[in-house]
């Protein structure tokens, strides 16, 4: 195998169900404020105070800096988003639309960063840590610069709306498609070449999962799921980090330099096409500023987004 080692088909019905339950749980509190209030604000509190000091404390496999930052960081993020979506006088502040971009953008500096560490750290080394087999080499800086362009290319910050929804979603729809795919091919990279015996479920499983959501369950609300299914995730390892690194359903990378360059040039290539394609569009449309404006309104999928949130253009 390239990637990974042979998968049994056990594993594959565990990694199906793991997506099915994150998209159930994702669903659910996306439709609750109560829920979400629940799941995302009261159990991390009791987690965080009783469990995760004892099962994700120093010497296991979820006891470094990236795993808990990661958690909270996500947590914030949807705290944040829930703000927005339900305190009403918070919806005609353009400043706390710069939130949700704002936040996207940390966590991709986090990743870039942790990128950069294992390069600077373990480069033409092959070491275990914390229990995960680390390699350091050319392929962290090429995924790194990756994730910058992944920064670059996101717009319209400040294009973010509410949905006209019992739900209240938090809508983007500048964020199509396409920039998703680059994204989530970056992001499948950075945990193969970083957490490399753990990203079978924290890289590729999470990335499906929340493209799933967004492109067949609810349309333009992908930051909204990814948030949501990532510390949903990330809490579930923290208390049994075991899970996706030794147990019986756990999936070891090959450890393999080439799979790891391949992976990172194609997180790379595609994410240069987004940037390229946006430039394209910027001088199309005499657009300086993407960040502060929507560039794709003309294409379909924008529109397709409005629609499906009750925003339509008038």
């Amino acid at each position: 195998m390239f990637f990974y080692e042979k998968i049994p088909v056990t594993t594959l019905l565990m990694a199906a169900l793991v997506i099915g339950v994150l998209l159930l749980l994702n669903e659910i509190t996306r439709r609750s404020k109560y829920l979400s209030i629940g799941i995302y604000i009261l159990l991390p509190i009791i987690l965080t105070i009783f469990v995760w000091p004892k099962t994700a404390g120093e010497g296991s496999t979820s006891g470094y800096w990236f795993a808990w930052v990661k958690t909270y960081s996500a947590l914030l993020g949807i705290i944040g988003f829930m703000a927005i979506r339900h305190i009403k006088r918070l919806e005609g502040s353009k400043f706390m639309f710069i939130f949700p971009a704002a936040i996207l953008s940390f966590n991709i500096l986090e990743a870039v960063y942790r990128d950069y560490e294992v390069y600077a750290n373990f480069n033409g080394l092959k070491v275990v840590e914390n229990g995960l087999t680390m390699m350091g080499g050319s392929w962290n800086i090429i995924n790194a610069i990756a994730g910058i362009i992944s920064i670059i290319t996101i717009t319209g910050w400040l294009g973010i709306k509410i949905a006209n929804t019992k739900s209240r979603d938090l809508v983007w729809p500048d964020m199509l498609w396409f920039w998703i795919i680059a994204y989530s091919l970056w992001n499948a990279s950075y945990c193969y070449n970083s957490i490399s015996d753990r990203s079978f479920y924290a890289g590729t499983l999470l990335v499906i999962t929340a493209m799933i959501a967004s492109f067949f369950i609810k349309k333009g609300v992908w930051l909204q799921h990814r948030a949501q299914t990532l510390a949903l995730y990330a809490m579930f390892t923290l208390t049994i980090p075991a899970f996706a690194s030794s147990s019986q359903f756990a999936v070891k990378s090959t450890n393999n330099p080439n799979a790891m360059l391949v992976l990172s040039i194609a997180s790379l290539s595609v994410n240069i096409g987004v940037l390229i394609f946006q430039i394209i569009q910027m001088k199309k449309q005499s657009i300086k500023n993407s960040f502060a404006n929507d560039l794709y309104t003309n294409i379909s999928s924008y529109k397709a987004t409005l629609k499906d949130n009750g925003l339509e253009q008038k």
